[in-house]
Formats: structure tokens, sequence, C-alpha cells
């Protein structure tokens, strides 16, 4: 038993100290482990703290930015192993790449990021690191000379100073960045944020410094200038002293100067004052008198034109001439007061303007037809040229273009006694434009030109006065009231041209209007283009355009074109422009089948009657050795020409010995004696377009009762009921007696409430003629009233005046006038203008 438990206490206590032996190396591996990580530690913590004494100490001194990156990034990344690095400057709200290790060669990697951009921007905005292990494989790549390798870890490392960014570094690695690389590296970032904010700040401080010194420069400089500029100064002061007294004086004077002028302005401002009013009152004298002539004026006109007219027959031709004589005197009365409205309405700048396209045929054929028979009255030679390169139209206010026309070329008649009257037509060249007609662009010059007795030249400009002429005595030669061409002028100048004169005493004068082709403030509307050839206008005016024809309405094909046959002295003489002026309306409005034949003289009108028939004659009776009489008679004696009619035509009025044999031939063809160019062109365009010749009613005139015996009267406005408001009993004869020539039931109001009481009363009255000025209740405060009654919304009002002062047909139309006529009023107008609005 002893030995046993001796045995077992042996192996007991051999037990035992295996295991305090085994207790004790696992205590001395244990405490040698401990010393190995405390020795690794310290070396680890020498090694970081030697790494950045050295880091900092190699940063030390540096002043620029980019060589503290580069050496950063050169000692850096090789110092934890990194393969590839980047050293990014924060610039306002970028990153800009200043310095790199290991950059990859890829042209198409960016330089540049904003902040939140990428890892680098985001590591910016958030202000902490940003660490990837186990980097996916393609997504990054480090370029070797053997080729690229894909790196392990990436560790992206902001730059804060004070809550500021001032970079970021961005390192990769093949291999997982150790924690003592990770420390190194977080402390290192506060050492490189206080040299690069060093380094910002020292630069920051030599600019302000190098400012400092510039502005110190410049200061002195400018001290060195103020010094000088005192020393002006000082010696200036001495002469204002001496000015001084010598200004005290001239203030005085000054002060006693400006009371006289503000006495001056004073007086001024009450002259212009009344200068406004007196403009005011004129303006009104001139309406109430327009009113007051053309209220008396306008009875005679129309009680003169139904004299003239001889509706009942028992007037003698010569009776008749003598009511056109009254009316004649009556229209040129009438003309008067329409200039003397002109120069008001141009002085006030209220004449309109209404521009449209004028075609140079359709002018010339109104200039010819007008002026040719006052140029053969006085045996003057009447000449219309136009040169190469005119336009086809030019675009102006017809009317106005015409008015100015009539005024100068009716001068150049009146002061021309014997020789010639021209107008030419011919491009305007830019050097003779004045600067105002210049700026409309190119130009049209029509030249008045005349042999009269010719203006000196000091009266030139004088002439273009109000109320003046060259001769102004009381013993002169020549009549008028000097209005013509103040108006003209001032017309000329709102159509955007002028006019110029030239003249010489005792051999004549030149007057040029200078027209613009299309001034370039008359929007919409453009003119043709300008022909070479001027005979291009002439067939231009006859035969209608391609375009024209394309767009005109189908029309029934004419088997024959209808001739008409012109008879005159010459060729293309005054006649065959009227024809040829009523054949172009026709063409361009209703047919492409009339032609026009001319014969000079009796003996070639018989040759061509001869060979052709015509549909219709326009004779010139003034032929010479009464040739135009014998033809005339041949005509009669011919079965295959009595039928054709006969428009003869003398711009004198025939006397009783020649018309009555003319008017009561027996068997004879259809023949009018007319008088009027404006008669022969209404005649002309009724036969042409007359279905038969036997369609069209004979002319009626005094002297040729047997001639209109059974024709028939226009009925169209029989029974209608017209309701006239007027307070003169004169307007109301003479408006009454011309409309009841017509069939027409006439009612009589003297003011507007008695016209309105008459128009309830009679529910038959078709139309209204008002007249404005009334009193009790005037013609626009009446016609407000009659449109605001609903049954009476459609009812046609005419409104008639003779106040016909700029806005007062707006003013009437604006109450509820349906129309506008004014006084004196034209019978066949107004009668148009009924029949109109009555649909009749």
């Amino acid at each position: 038993t002893s030995a046993v438990t001796s045995g077992d206490l042996t192996r007991s206590i051999t037990v035992d100290a295996e295991g305090e032996l085994a207790d004790l190396k696992d205590n001395i591996n244990s405490m040698v482990k401990s010393l190995r990580e405390t020795t690794t530690a310290n070396e680890q913590q020498d090694w970081l703290k030697s790494n950045l004494a050295r880091m900092s100490g190699l940063m030390q001194g540096h002043r620029d930015l980019a060589a503290v990156a580069e050496l950063v990034m050169n000692e850096l990344a090789p110092l934890v192993s990194a393969q590839y690095g980047a050293f990014f400057l924060a610039e306002e709200n970028e990153l800009q790449l200043i310095s790199a290790y290991g950059y990859p060669a890829d042209p198409g990697r960016p330089t540049r990021f904003r902040l939140g951009e990428a890892l680098v921007g985001q590591a910016a905005r958030s202000r902490r690191v940003i660490a990837v292990d186990d980097v996916p494989s393609g997504s990054v790549r480090i370029s070797t000379g053997l080729g690229t390798i894909e790196p392990a870890s990436v560790v992206v490392l902001p730059i804060v100073v004070e809550e500021q960014v001032l970079g970021v570094i961005e390192l990769a690695s093949v291999q997982a960045f150790t924690p003592v690389h990770r420390a190194f590296l977080d402390q290192l970032m506060e050492t490189i944020g206080v040299n690069l904010n060093t380094i910002v700040a020292n630069a920051r401080t030599d600019e302000l410094l190098a400012e400092s010194q510039r502005l110190a420069a410049e200061l002195q400089a400018r001290s060195e200038e103020l010094q000088q500029q005192q020393e002006e100064l000082q010696r200036s002061n001495a002469e204002l002293e001496e000015k001084a007294t010598l200004l005290a004086r001239q203030n005085q004077d000054i002060e006693t100067k400006n009371l006289e002028i503000e006495q001056a302005r004073q007086e001024l401002e009450d002259r212009a004052h009344q200068l406004t009013l007196a403009s005011t009152y004129k303006s009104e004298f001139l309406a109430n008198m327009s009113h007051e002539l053309r209220t008396p004026l306008n009875s005679l006109l129309i009680l003169a034109q139904l004299l003239a007219q001889n509706h009942t027959r028992n007037l003698t031709p010569k009776q008749v001439e003598y009511a056109e004589i009254i009316h004649s005197a009556g229209s040129d009365l009438l003309q008067l007061i329409n200039d003397i409205l002109d120069l008001s309405k141009v002085e006030a700048g209220k004449m309109d303007i209404n521009p449209e396209r004028v075609p140079l045929r359709q002018l010339l054929d109104y200039v010819e037809a007008t002026f040719r028979p006052m140029t053969s009255q006085k045996s003057l030679d009447f000449t219309i040229t136009n040169a190469p390169g005119i336009p086809v139209e030019v675009v102006t206010d017809d009317s106005r273009l015409r008015q100015v026309l009539r005024n100068l070329l009716s001068n150049a008649v009146k002061f021309t006694e014997t020789g010639s009257v021209e107008l030419r037509i011919e491009p305007a060249a830019q050097e003779e434009l004045p600067a105002s007609v210049r700026q409309h662009g190119a130009a049209i010059a029509l030249r008045v030109v005349d042999t009269g007795i010719g203006i000196a030249a000091q009266q030139l400009e004088a002439i273009f006065g109000a109320f003046q002429q060259a001769d102004g005595t009381t013993s002169r030669k020549y009549g008028g009231t000097g209005l013509g061409l103040s108006i003209s002028r001032e017309i000329a100048h709102l159509l955007g041209g002028a006019i110029g004169a030239q003249s010489t005493p005792g051999q004549g004068s030149v007057f040029t209007l200078y027209l613009p082709i299309a001034r370039p403030d008359f929007i919409g509307l453009t003119p043709k283009k300008a022909l070479a050839d001027p005979s291009v206008i002439v067939e231009a005016a006859r035969v209608a355009t391609p375009e024209q024809e394309a767009a005109a309405p189908a029309r029934s094909h004419q088997p024959q074109p209808r001739r008409l046959l012109v008879i005159e002295e010459r060729p293309q003489g005054l006649l065959s422009h009227v024809a040829e002026s009523v054949v172009t309306e026709l063409a361009l409005s209703k047919d492409e089948t009339i032609e026009i034949v001319t014969a000079a003289g009796a003996q070639e009108a018989a040759a061509t009657l001869a060979a052709d028939p015509c549909h219709c004659i326009v004779l010139d009776l003034d032929l010479p050795d009464q040739s135009a009489y014998r033809l005339l008679e041949a005509m009669d004696g011919d079965q295959g020409l009595n039928s054709v009619p006969v428009l003869a035509y003398n711009n004198w009025r025939a006397s009783s010995q020649q018309a009555v044999p003319l008017q009561t031939r027996e068997g004879g063809q259809p023949l009018e004696l007319l008088s009027s160019l404006d008669e022969l062109r209404e005649r002309i365009a009724l036969h042409l377009t007359a279905d038969q010749p036997g369609d069209v009613l004979p002319l009626i005139r005094a002297g040729n009762v047997n001639q209109v015996a059974g024709a028939e009267i226009d009925t169209s406005l029989t029974g209608r009921t017209v309701l006239i408001v007027d307070d003169d009993a004169r307007n109301l004869f003479a408006l009454t007696s011309m409309l009841e020539v017509h069939g027409i039931d006439v009612l009589h109001a003297e003011d507007g409430r008695k016209g309105i009481d008459t128009l309830v009363a009679h529910p038959q009255i078709d139309l209204v003629l008002m007249d404005v000025m009334m009193p009790e209740m005037d013609g626009y405060t009446a016609t407000a009233r009659i449109r605001a009654m609903a049954q009476y919304a459609d009812l046609p009002i005419i409104a008639v005046t003779a106040k016909a002062m700029p806005g007062d047909q707006e003013k009437a139309l604006a109450a509820g006038a349906s129309d506008y006529v004014t006084k004196p009023v034209e019978a066949d107008h107004l009668v148009e203008r009924i029949r109109h609005w009555l649909g009749a």
C-alpha cells in the first residue's frame, strides 16, 4: 500500500509539474507576444511620429502650393506602400488636380470635380475619409511600364482646417492599407492642412503686401499730384478772387436780364395762348363759314343742275346753257371753299392720306382728258412724255396726287398765252432729290413745263405762301386766290415728296413734283417693277396681264371682238386716249374681247368702215372742212351702217343751227351729241357693254325731245320714301326737287326732334337725310337717338353737312350715321348713295 501510494504520488507530482511547466510556458509565450506587440507598437509609433515630423519638415519654408503638392505625393505614396496617388486642390466649388503619383495615361479621365461629384467630391462635401477595400475588378487600374495593376484598396482623405476644405488626397494600393498607415494618414492630413493654410495665408499676405505697396506708390504719386494741384489752386485762388468781384457784378446783370427774360417768357406764353385761341377761333370760323357758304351754294348747284338737265323739256338750249354756266360758277366757288378748308386741314395737321396703287397710265389718261380741252381752247400745244425706266404704278394717294397735278397744270395753262404746256414723267436722279424725299427711296419726277410769262427768281419761294401770287396788285392780269401752290407743297410733303420750281421771266417755268415710288411706311403696298420701255405702259393699260386674266372670273366666249372705231384728225389723239381708258377699265373688270380701231380723218374712216363692221363709232365733229358731217350723210345712205350708234364729240356746245339738223335727221343712225369727256366715257362704256346697240337708252339733253320720246326713265327709286331733316328752306326745296325727279316721296322736318317725331309717325320711311347743324336738336344727337330705338337699328341714315372740317365724318359715323355726304350735294352722287343703301 505504501509502495502504490508512493508511485501514485510520484505520478501526481509529475503531472502537476508538467501542468505548472505548461502554464509557465504559456505565461512566457504571452509575455513574449505582449513584448513583441509592445515593441511593434512602439516601432509603429516611432515610425508614425518620425515620418510625421519628417513630412512636416519637408513642407516647411515652401510658398508654392503646386511644389508642396508634388513634394507630398512623391514622399507620401511610397511611405504608405501606395502605387497611385492624386492631390486635388479646392478652388471655389470645385476640386482641381494639381499633382499626382502614378497617374494613369488616360486623356479621358477628368481632372476637375464639383463638390459631391465622385468619391473625391463626396469626401470634400462630407469632410470625412472614404475607404474602399476589395475594390471591384476593372474599376481602377494602376499603370506600370509592363502593363496595368488593379488595386485592392482605395482611400480618399479630405484636407480640412477649421471646417474649411482645402483639398483632397486620393491613394490606391495593391494591398490593404495597414492601421498604422491609416492612422498616419489621418494625422498627416491635419499637418498638410496646416501647411496648406499657411501657404494660402502667406500667398494672400504677399498679394496684400504687393497691393499695399502699389497703393502706397500710387498714393505717393497722388500726393505729389495733389501737392502740385494745391499749388495751382493757390495760384488760381488769387485769380478767382479777382474774378469774384467781376462775377458779382455780372450776377447782378444776369438777375436783371433774368427778370427781363421772365417777363418776355410770360409775354410769349400769353401770345402763344392767344395764338392757340386764334387758331381755335380760325378753325371754328372756317367751319361755320363753310356751313354758311355751302348751305346756299348747295341749293344753287342742285337747282342749276336740275335746270341744265331740263327734265320737263321746256327750256331753250340757250337757257340750258345759262343754267350750266351758273352751275360752273358755283362749282368754282365750291373749289375755292375746298381750297380754304384744305389749307386749314394742312395747317392743323389733320389732312388724311389714303395710299393705294395708282397706275400711271390711269393718271396720264386723267391728265389728258382734263387738260386737252383747256389747252385746245387757248391754242396751246399739250404733250405728255414719259422716259424709259418709270414704273407701271406708284403707291400714293391718288386723289391728292391728282389735286397737286391739277394745280400745277392749271397754273401752267393759265399763265401761258402762246406756245406749249408739257408734262414729263421720268426717274428722278438721287442727287437732285431733296433730303426729305431721298429717305423714302427711289422716286419719279413729274415736271410741268410751260412757255408762259415766267417768275422772277426773288419771287419763286414767295409764290408757295398762302394767298401769294407773283403779281399780287389790284391791276393784275391773272385771277386766283394764290392757295393752289401752298396747298400743293403741303400735300406733296404729306405724300413724302417735294415741289421745286425754276423759271425765267418771259421764257417759262418748270415746276417739278418729286414723288416716291413707294414710301416705306405705306406698309403692304408694293408697286410693280419699272419698265424700260415707256410704251409698255400704254400696252399694259390696253391688255390685262396673264395674272389678271387667270384671276378674272370665267366669261362666256365672244365669237368676235367688239370693235370701237375712233375718228379724229390725228391718230392717238384725245378721243383715242379716252376710249383706251374706258376699254382698260372694262378689260380689267368685265370683258378681254374689245378692240379699238383708230382712223385719221373721214376718208380713212370710210375705208375702215367698208372693210370691217363696228359696234360703235366715236366721231370728232371738228374735223377739217366739215368732213364729219359729210361722213354722217354718207353713213345715212349706207343700209349696213345706219344702225351703228355714233357718239359725236366737240368741246364746244353745238349751235342750234348745227345741232337741230343732226338731231332731227330722219332715217339716220343713232346719234348722240356730247360736249363732256365724262359723258363720252360713260356712253362708250354703256354701248360697249350692251348686248345690242338698241339696248342703250338715248342721252337726254335739251333740244332733242324728238330723239328721247318714249324713252324709259329710271324708276328704281319710284315709290320710295325719304325723310329730309334740315332747317334751311332752300335746301329742303332743292333736295326735294332733285329727289322727286326720281319718283321719290319726300317728307320734311325742321330739326332733329321733329325728325324723330316724323319718323315715328310714318313707318313707310325708307331712308333719312340728316343735316348735322340744326337748332333745338342737332343731327348727331338725333341720329344717336334714332339708333337707340330698336326698330330703326338698320334704317339707312345719310349725314348731310356743310361743316366739312377734320373729324366731322368720323363724328357722324360714330353717332350712328350709315354714310356721309358734304354740301354742296352733288345730285348724281347723292342719288347713287341713296340707291346703294336702298338696294335699288
